[in-house]
């Protein structure tokens, strides 16, 4: 068994028992391999271990990925789940599967008229910022409920739900109270009239606090490929 699938399988196993904790069925949380700074070869690798979902943060990056694992194509889901700055969206909408990094209207309004014809329309999360950190993008909780509705109206993308990166908390307690923030919201808009079924929360550090918290989709990268190296 190749460290990637060892990886793999140790992280399955923490979600498993934080959703039994959770009194959950651990198949009602996905876990998203976030490949982002790690080599085509790595992606390959979690596949062949089972692994179909894949975050990434860099479009130039990204893209040269997916055109790289061309031949799995069919096989794998790709999400993207970095800032996305207005000039970069169409290839994003033109190659990904997922947007979870949905900060502003304005964004999903772009990914809406840039998605091609002949692909099914783009699932994207608006992105909160449930801490009020002024460093972190995101849309405001109290303007959550806004811009949520006008997204759903938009052609070519389909509001799935909610993604959030709170600041990072050592202590369980400190971890879920921001994921609790977030799945409140998430329930207000859907008792609000909107079919969302997603929300995206949870990482290497605090996946167990957002699972316990309502997470659909957990974002693990160090934990499945190792520590990152930013110098390139």
């Amino acid at each position: 068994m190749t460290d990637i699938a060892r990886h793999l399988e140790a992280v399955q196993q923490r979600i498993a028992a934080a959703a039994r904790s959770a009194g959950r069925d651990p198949r009602t949380v996905e876990l998203l391999a976030v490949s982002k700074t790690f080599p085509a070869d790595d992606v390959r690798a979690a596949h062949a271990a089972g692994q179909r979902a894949f975050g990434e943060n860099y479009v130039q990056e990204s893209i040269a990925k997916i055109e790289t694992l061309a031949d799995l194509r069919a096989d794998l889901e790709w999400h993207f789940i970095g800032p996305l700055q207005s000039n970069k969206t169409r290839p994003v909408a033109e190659h990904f599967d997922w947007v979870h990094s949905v900060d502003r209207l304005k964004i999903a309004q772009r990914l809406s008229g840039q998605r091609p014809a002949h692909l099914p329309p783009l699932n994207v999360c608006l992105q909160v910022n449930v801490s009020g950190e002024a460093s972190k993008s995101g849309v405001a909780p109290g303007e959550v409920a806004e811009v949520a509705h006008a997204i759903a109206a938009l052609p070519r993308v389909v509001l799935r739900g909610l993604m959030s990166i709170p600041e990072p908390e050592s202590d369980l307690a400190a971890q879920r109270a921001p994921h609790r923030r977030l799945r409140e919201l998430f329930d207000t808009l859907r008792a609000d009239g909107l079919a969302l079924d997603t929300l995206s929360m949870g990482m290497s550090a605090d996946l167990e606090a957002a699972v316990l918290e309502g997470a659909t989709i957990v974002r693990i990268g160090t934990a499945i490929f190792g520590a990152r190296d930013y110098s390139h």
